[in-house]
């Protein structure tokens, strides 16, 4: 080893000195015993880097483990090759594509495989889990190889790996990198574990069809679903979580509650039913009172466009993949899929002073995004949304005040559904992006600051942020622990200068505000979706599509069930009739699975004293009272 020493500065800034060439992995070790247990890989100068690595030169030096977002993906990623390995060894004439890792859907990450004539069933599955637990015993130590790009075009030919030699030749690199596991080695820039033994737990979760680079045109694949763990006790965890879901799946429960439904007509697009609708609504109306209150004024803008405001605001050069277009009087228009540029346009319409800002417009705006048919999941991803959108327009000096505002009303919306566990991201610049570095910065620090006010903890999301401007996500935890993205708060300095806003400041001059573009449920569609499942469709009454059923004993209660329906819709209240001539306890128990808040039993008793028997979702007791008791009680609990 030289003898030439190089400086290493760790996370916390200090400095540490060590001899050239040092390894990465003995860097860890003398730094921590415990931190080197745990640790999957290194970032050297921000580049994520195998711990093998030897180091030639100063850098900035983090350990990543399984905490780190890095490191889940390394985690992640090496179990995709362990799949792929264990693959091949079954399927010799397997042909492997791509293997990435993936935050939504069946697992942490998957394999797209051409299995030629040999398709696989869900039930080989467990054939192939069996032999990644054999390579995880063999303890397969994971090395780095490189290679020129004819010799690897040559070394994939020979082996007839056709995709890899199509992904290698549209390389522009000089080199590209092998990972070995044993006998096996995939083509991958890395990093990876060091061992296959550090994989202690996963389970194979689904198979789903994938045409090779989501093209239809091209061969359908096989895509293997698989998640990973550290121990068996988080796999169980998560399995348990799993299966927990598929019994809160909103697309089942909206199916038996008659929500909504997806129509082959209109892929993607969500058909609302009568009690969707109900429920749409109530959101609806919460966030518009909620938005009067704080000095909201709501805006509609047109759902088509011409192309050269789309090109303006800069989601032609951005989003136009994910735009619909169409043709009116021989010009370019979009259907569109943001409501921000039509805002916009309102606010340019009047003159405006700094007595008037900030200035809040809010949106109900339905949006439409072309999204690939393999990735639509019920409410969840779909191709037509409504946002609860404003955007807000606000000088400079007030934009921390507005900020620390609106962080408030977002939690109190999630507190009024009873979410109470939260966390929090800030998402930073990406690679594609407009606007100045300076405007980029002073956001994302006043972003920071205001969260910092308010004493809510954050982590970063390096390179998320919205193409115009670094934001705030919120994720709320649901009650089987799983988060979800929700709300948002971006800032736009973009966007203004495009559009030229201006408003007279009290110096007499033109100035550009800041834009705060603001959504709390982030869709209606998919906060109902996340709502649904939280909620296992026993919705809080305040919000529930089936707050009172009427349940006749007999024909004979027929007259008074209808009359008590009418009052109690006069009120307000969402209200279902069961008139049908079948047995009492058949529609009782058809009332429970329609998750319905209050039944109401309607007999010879309740009919001669103009009273109501009732019987609590959840609750087996049944009490009786005046119609007009409970006519207060419902009150009651809708002022709770």
């Amino acid at each position: 080893m030289s003898l030439e020493k190089i400086k290493i500065q760790l996370k916390d800034n200090s400095i540490r000195e060590y001899p050239k060439n040092t390894n990465a992995k003995d860097i860890v070790q003398s730094i921590s015993t415990s931190l080197y247990k745990s640790a999957l890989a290194v970032k050297i100068d921000g580049i994520e880097k195998d711990l093998s690595t030897e180091i030639d030169r100063d850098c900035s030096f983090e350990v990543l483990t399984i905490e780190s977002k890095e490191g889940r993906e390394i985690f992640s990623h090496s179990s995709a090759h362990l799949l792929g390995q264990a693959v091949q060894r079954l399927y010799p004439k397997a042909l492997l594509t791509v293997g990435p890792v993936i935050e939504n859907g069946p697992g942490f990450f998957y394999y797209d495989i051409d299995f030629g004539d040999d398709k696989i069933v869900p039930e080989d599955l467990i054939k192939i889990e069996k032999e990644m637990e054999k390579i995880v015993k063999e303890n397969l130590e994971v090395r780095r190889e490189e290679l020129s790009i004819p010799s690897a075009l040559q070394k994939f030919n020979s082996m007839g790996e056709k995709y890899k030699v199509e992904l290698i030749s549209g390389f522009k690199s000089e080199t590209v990198s092998l990972y070995y596991q044993g006998e096996w080695f995939d083509l991958c820039r890395g990093p990876h574990l060091p061992k296959t033994g550090l994989i202690k737990a996963f389970k194979l979760t689904a198979i789903s069809g994938a045409y090779w680079k989501a093209d239809a045109s091209n061969r359908m694949l096989q895509r293997i679903y698989g998640v990973s763990f550290l121990s068996k006790k988080e796999l169980d965890e998560y399995i348990f979580t799993l299966e927990e879901a598929k019994k809160r799946d909103h697309r089942k429960i909206g199916k038996e509650l008659d929500l909504f439904s997806f129509q082959e007509e209109a892929p993607g697009f969500p058909f609302w039913h009568p009690k969707g609708t109900s429920l749409w609504n109530t959101l609806a109306k919460y966030i518009r009172s909620e938005c009067l209150t704080r000095g909201y004024q709501e805006i509609r803008t047109p759902m088509i466009l011409n192309s050269d405001l789309w090109k303006r605001s800069g989601h032609w050069d951005n989003f136009k993949e994910n735009m619909y277009f169409t043709d009116i009087d021989d010009q370019d228009f979009a259907v569109k899929p943001m409501n921000c540029p039509g805002c916009n346009l309102i606010y340019k319409y009047h003159l405006h002073s700094y007595r008037d800002l900030p200035l809040r417009f809010s949106e109900l705006g339905t949006v439409h995004r072309h999204e690939l048919s393999g990735v639509l999941h019920g409410l969840f991803r779909v191709r037509a949304f409504t946002q609860d959108d404003a955007h807000i327009y606000t000088p400079l000096d007030y934009l921390g005040k507005e900020v620390e505002d609106l962080i408030d009303f977002t939690f109190t919306v999630y507190k009024r559904f009873g979410f109470t566990e939260f966390k929090t991201f800030i998402a930073t610049r990406p690679e594609k992006s407009v606007g100045k570095a300076e405007d980029w910065e002073f956001a994302t620090k006043a972003l920071s600051e205001s969260l910092a006010k308010k004493n809510i903890p954050f982590s970063i999301k390096e390179g998320e942020g919205a193409f115009y401007g670094p934001k705030i996500e919120f994720n709320i935890k649901d009650s089987i622990g799983r988060l979800w993205q929700c709300g948002t708060i971006q800032l736009d300095f973009s966007m203004p200068e495009r559009f030229e806003l201006e408003f007279t400041g009290n110096d007499g001059k033109k100035h550009r505000p800041v834009m705060i573009h603001r959504a709390i449920y982030g869709s209606l569609e998919r906060f109902i979706g996340i709502l649904t499942e939280h909620f296992e469709g026993k919705f809080p009454f305040w919000i529930s599509p089936n707050q009172l059923r009427i349940l006749s004993v007999a024909e004979s209660h027929s007259e008074y069930s209808i009359e008590l329906a009418n009052l109690f819709k006069s009120k307000g209240f969402h209200v279902e009739l069961d008139l049908r001539n079948e047995k009492i306890g058949y529609k009782i128990r058809d009332s429970i699975l329609k998750k319905v808040n209050y039944l109401l039993i309607i007999g010879d008793k309740e009919r001669d004293s103009n009273s109501v028997s009732y019987r609590k979702r959840g609750e087996e007791s049944t009490n009786t009272l005046s119609r007009e008791d409970f006519m207060e009680m419902l009150h009651k609990e809708l002022e709770n």
